[in-house]
């Protein structure tokens, strides 16, 4: 059975000639014998597991505040405030370069079961963390190393997970495809963002505040339970079909050649997701204390966390209705739409923030937050990886996803060490209102920047573009001089002829036939 593909977009990008004029008319064979289930199912394995960054590493905002209320000066005057928070995004950085080689030079499917045993092993020892006869220094140091190393799981799951999911949609239903990645990529990541402050709310309630020092490591340890969810389905994965015919690990990666075809668009992709991360993260760690400011020192943890729920609930409808618009107009177009609404309602946020923070007003800011960061996920939010993992060749997507990954986690870092220097040093403070605007005013002018960007310099995505780009990469290789045969698994190159004129015959289209 073949499905014939639709354009889903009408524009092309003005720059990066090599990356436009895809063939939107190719077909993807899909097996009759298998239900819906048995298409989908590897999909949602593959991409599901990024529930687990979502939940970890928005957990550590809510536990930061408890650690505050318990320790206070001890903890807030030493280094271990910031690196509790930030150090994950360093172990994930780590994470993605090195599960990026990982898979594409040995296997999608164990790089993707290395990364879930490592989440597993490292958010129950977070959970534990104990310093040497009881020590506070001991137990952030140990809490610092963990969460280090459990950010290093978090990274395999991007270039393993993201770019695994993307490659097994094509037995999926043409214009349905950006839809189902995105439900199981950036979807899973905001509801494990709303998760992370709902059951530290919860446990809060159920446990009072007398006994945070469980509710901090509960609210941890429960994330063992995603990966250990996956493990079972993780392990059944097969290799990804594209990943047996195409990677070249059987082979020496022709760097030079791979740098010179897509460096301007590994560059553009990369800051695009440099400044998405370097603002998302960024509120999603720092939005439970702005709440704590305005709600005041009264208030009790449990509405903090309540509120901080509510807010990040907003991910979640732009996310899912993100999923749709992006097969209906695109994932360029929708990417550079929702990112400049959202820089234009930041701005309104920083006008009005001298009347939003206050205690009654509250509910008035989190809709208008909750607002500005819906909007960051139906553009960036659920575009950029999609964007990422459609705009390489297989051969070296893992590896490609891995570096643009990487550097929006750079961001994320950066971030969290930025915005709190960007509040103390706005006039009157971080508790100011200036300290309060100053973090807008910074993130808008960078989602402007990055429609921009978006705009001019990505090129147009259609539902079958990891197919066409497979096609364009060995034209170029060819072209070059390199011998395409080398490409894919044993048993394909013991069968392989011309390269480029079998992938076009194999594309060839017939009458349209509905999955």
């Amino acid at each position: 059975m073949l499905v014939s593909m639709r354009r889903s977009e009408s524009e092309s990008s003005p720059a990066d000639e090599s990356a436009v004029d895809y063939d939107h008319d190719a077909v993807v064979p899909v097996d009759p014998q298998k239900s819906r289930w048995e298409r989908s199912w590897p999909t949602v394995a593959c991409g599901a597991g990024l529930f687990s960054d979502g939940y970890l590493n928005g957990v550590i905002g809510q536990v930061n505040t408890i650690l505050k209320q318990l320790y206070g000066t001890a903890y807030t005057s030493s280094p271990a405030q910031s690196n509790v928070t930030a150090i994950t995004f360093a172990g994930t950085v780590i994470g993605q370069l090195f599960f990026g080689y990982v898979s594409d030079h040995y296997s999608r499917k164990w790089a993707l079961m290395a990364s879930t045993i490592l989440l597993i092993i490292f958010a129950a020892l977070s959970a534990g963390s104990y310093g040497a006869g009881g020590s506070l220094g001991g137990m952030l140091a140990a809490l610092t190393a963990w969460r280090f190393l459990l950010g290093i799981g978090i990274g395999g799951e991007y270039p393993a997970g993201s770019v695994a999911c993307a490659e097994s949609m094509g037995e999926l239903k043409s214009g349905h495809r950006n839809r189902w990645f995105i439900m199981f990529t950036n979807v899973q990541i905001d509801a494990g963002t709303i998760l992370s402050s709902l059951i530290p709310m919860i446990l809060v309630l159920i446990c009072t505040e007398d006994h945070l020092r469980l509710v901090w490591r509960l609210s941890l340890g429960l994330g063992v339970i995603p990966p250990l969810s996956l493990l079972y389905l993780r392990a059944k994965l097969d290799e990804p079909e594209e990943f047996k015919k195409e990677s070249m690990k059987n082979t020496s990666t022709p760097w030079l050649l791979v740098l010179r075809f897509y460096w301007l668009r590994l560059s553009v992709v990369s800051l695009i997701w440099f400044v998405y991360d370097f603002s998302a993260y960024s509120f999603s760690i720092y939005s439970t204390q702005w709440i704590s400011v305005i709600l005041g020192d009264d208030t009790s943890l449990w509405k903090s966390f309540g509120w901080g729920t509510l807010v990040n609930a907003f991910y979640l409808p732009g996310a899912i209705a993100g999923a749709f618009i992006s097969d209906w107009i695109g994932p360029r177009r929708a990417l550079y739409t929702f990112v400049f609404l959202q820089g234009c309602v930041g701005f309104l946020m920083a006008g009005l923030y001298g009347v939003l923070d206050k205690p009654t007003n509250i509910a008035g800011f989190v809709v208008i937050y909750g607002i500005f960061l819906s909007l960051g996920e139906a553009g960036p939010g659920d575009n950029i990886g999609l964007v990422a993992s459609k705009t390489s060749a297989t051969a070296i997507r893992g590896q490609y996803y891995a570096v643009a990954a990487a550097s929006g986690k750079l961001g994320a870092f950066v971030g969290t060490y930025v915005f709190p220097i960007i509040q103390k040093n706005a006039p009157g403070g971080a508790e100011s209102t200036r300290g309060g605007q100053d973090p807008f005013f910074v993130s808008s002018s960078l989602c402007l920047s990055s429609a921009a960007l978006a705009y001019f310099m990505l090129p147009h995505i259609g539902q079958d573009t990891i197919t066409t780009e497979d096609i364009k990469f060995r034209e170029y290789l060819e072209a070059k001089g390199w011998d395409t045969r080398q490409m894919g698994s044993k048993e394909y190159q013991a069968g392989s002829s011309s390269s480029v004129d079998v992938m076009r015959n194999k594309k060839a289209v017939e009458p349209e036939e509905q999955v």
